[in-house]
């Protein structure tokens, strides 16, 4: 993998999900905790900055009236709305402090849904770009993540999954994404193999440790 031609792209590492007192931190703590998601991601930043890599954030906004959304949404949306999530200009929706985005990333603006390509530019700047490849962290392992994958993988992308960057409501859905859906549609790895092939290295130590599976 060429890291000037390989992107990182980082969904939804929002206060709402990462930090106490967000809407949705409880509902993904546990997961969070268990592959260590914030730490290594902090870990795998500062090493593709080093290396080149093109870091993209993709947060989602929403009105505080959320009237970009149906009258009655349902499912993840709804929870979304239910738990008032995500409101532009609120604490919940900025990008947590240790991942602010720094002058050379790229913030995607106008996600509304769950794949990072669907209501965005993602898919322009990636090709004005000349990004061949992209790699995956962030919330929900099984939602948003997924999503973005499924259609990076259908646009042509050399995709990669990371797992130990990822979390979602449950260990079991962690553990049935990560398993049985990511290598359907990309190559899932942990942080550090991942830096290592981009980097040509075989081995790239770390000082954090997470998911294994």
């Amino acid at each position: 993998m060429n890291p000037k031609q390989t992107a990182l792209v980082l969904i939804e590492y929002q206060n709402d999900f990462t930090s106490d007192g967000g809407t949705l931190h409880a509902a993904v703590k546990t997961v969070m905790d268990s592959t260590n998601m914030l730490a290594n991601t902090l870990d795998l930043v500062k090493q593709a900055r080093e290396l080149g890599i093109t870091i993209i954030h993709t947060p989602i906004t929403f009105t505080d009236d959320y009237h970009e959304l149906t009258a009655q949404p349902y499912g993840i949306l709804k929870g979304v709305v239910d738990s008032r999530s995500f409101r532009k200009g609120s604490w919940g929706a900025e990008i947590v402090d240790v991942l602010k985005p720094e002058p050379q990333d790229i913030v995607i603006e106008g996600k509304r849904g769950l794949c990072g390509f669907a209501s965005t530019n993602l898919d322009f700047i990636l090709r004005s770009r000349g990004i061949t490849s992209v790699a995956l962290g962030g919330f929900l392992t099984n939602c948003c993540v997924e999503s973005t994958m499924r259609t990076a993988y259908e646009k042509g992308y050399d995709v990669v999954t990371l797992k130990d960057c990822t979390a979602t409501l449950s260990e079991e859905e962690q553990h049935l994404a990560v398993d049985k859906n990511y290598p359907m549609f990309s190559r899932p790895m942990n942080h550090d193999e991942f830096l290592a092939e981009v980097s040509g290295d075989r081995v790239v130590e770390t000082a954090s440790r997470g998911y294994n599976a």
